[in-house]
């Protein structure tokens, strides 16, 4: 029954345009559907949207047989639809345009003639050789907007699949996301945009030069180098500072005093270290805790401050010219130097010198400093 009803209203509005071309706004009255405010778009339901489509198919066809101000003119197409797409009156809607139809009405307004010699033949369709497309005149694009109605009434009348809500697929994603890996997804904070501006910096900085060298090839040539010279001679810097601190490891993993200054640990450890050496026939190292047990009793004498990163003859340079140590202090770094980093091999003798030299350091007595190795070492000697 609905149908025919719809049947029944497009014959009547044809039948009219046909009649009587120039009352194409009352066959816009009747059959378009009527606008509920003055926006530019109204919310109508598939019924409106229908007959307003029928509306505009009976204007199309009445512009199309007039074509003049009245019966083309843009005003009677209305305002755009916004339909909805799913089921229910409260569900998505989809905006349908026909600001194209508008367009094209008021172009309709004149004939295929009238728009030919006002552009002077070049509205003309292009000859057969010419590999142009030919241009369509209003009459066949009025053609083409009935075509197009037609079509979207036909789309109308199929049933409309419900919009699909992805509700399965939107708690997988949630799940997700809400899992360990992404637990610690942050904005940027400003420590992010700070290097970022950084980088950005730099970034302007190299392309200034490159500009800067474009114009003046010397300057630029200098400034590269220069960049170069100061990144070389840093590298350089850190590698001396690294190798100095590898230096001064005075003793092998294992059997060193660890870190710290050498005064972290007690002289007479040293000095005991130096007794078992010399008894076991170790002369240089016992030559090496000799040393040691000789820096770490001045240290704590205060006679200079603290550092683990001094080398010998930092330590010589930190004496006073006139105190009467600083020519004991020299003679046993020499000693030490000679034999721990020169890989000279040392004997009983030298180790005695040393042992004289740091007790005169140290400020003990002999018989103190030599105790129980005394015999061993003695004895050793002997064979």
């Amino acid at each position: 029954m609905r149908m025919m009803l719809r049947a029944d209203v497009r014959a009547a509005a044809l039948l009219v345009c046909l009649l009587a071309p120039g009352s194409a706004k009352a066959v816009a009255q009747v059959v378009a559907p009527a606008t509920h405010g003055s926006g530019r778009y109204r919310d109508a339901s598939m019924d409106d949207y229908r007959k307003h489509l029928t509306g505009l198919s009976a204007l199309t066809q009445a512009c199309a047989k007039a074509r003049d101000v009245d019966a083309c003119d843009p005003t009677l197409v209305g305002p755009d639809d916004r339909v909805p797409v799913g089921e229910g009156t409260n569900g998505e809607r989809r905006l349908v345009r026909y600001g194209w139809l508008r367009v094209l009405f008021s172009r309709a307004e004149e004939t295929d003639e009238a728009q030919e010699a006002s552009s002077g033949g070049r509205a003309r369709p292009n000859s057969a050789d010419s590999i142009r497309p030919r241009v369509r005149t209003t009459s066949q694009l009025l053609e083409d907007a009935e075509a197009r109605l037609a079509s979207d009434m036909a789309q109308t009348e199929t049933p409309r699949e419900a919009v699909p809500r992805h509700t399965s697929e939107s708690n997988t994603l949630r799940q997700v996301l809400a899992g360990r890996e992404f637990r610690k997804l942050k904005q940027r904070d400003e420590r992010d945009s700070l290097l970022e501006r950084a980088n950005r910096w730099i970034n302007h900085f190299f392309e200034g030069l490159l500009k800067m060298r474009a114009r003046s090839a010397w300057v630029g040539r200098a400034l590269i180098l220069g960049f170069m010279l100061a990144v070389a001679t840093g590298l350089v810097w850190a590698l001396l500072r690294l190798e100095r601190r590898w230096r001064v490891r005075l003793v092998p993993d294992g059997d060193g005093p660890g870190s710290g200054a050498a005064s972290a640990r007690d002289w007479q450890l040293w000095l005991a270290d130096a007794r078992e050496a010399a008894a076991a026939r170790r002369w240089r190292e016992a030559i090496h805790f000799l040393y040691w047990a000789a820096i770490s009793r001045l240290e704590s004498k205060r006679v200079w401050p603290a550092d683990r990163a001094r080398t010998p003859r930092e330590y010589l340079a930190l004496m006073a010219p006139e105190d009467a140590r600083t020519a004991s202090l020299s003679s046993l770094t020499g000693t030490f130097e000679r034999t721990w980093y020169g890989g000279r091999s040392a004997g009983e003798g030298d180790y005695r010198q040393a042992e004289e030299l740091a007790v005169g350091l140290m400020g003990i007595g002999a018989g103190e400093a030599r105790g129980p190795m005394s015999a061993p070492a003695a004895e050793s000697g002997a064979h």
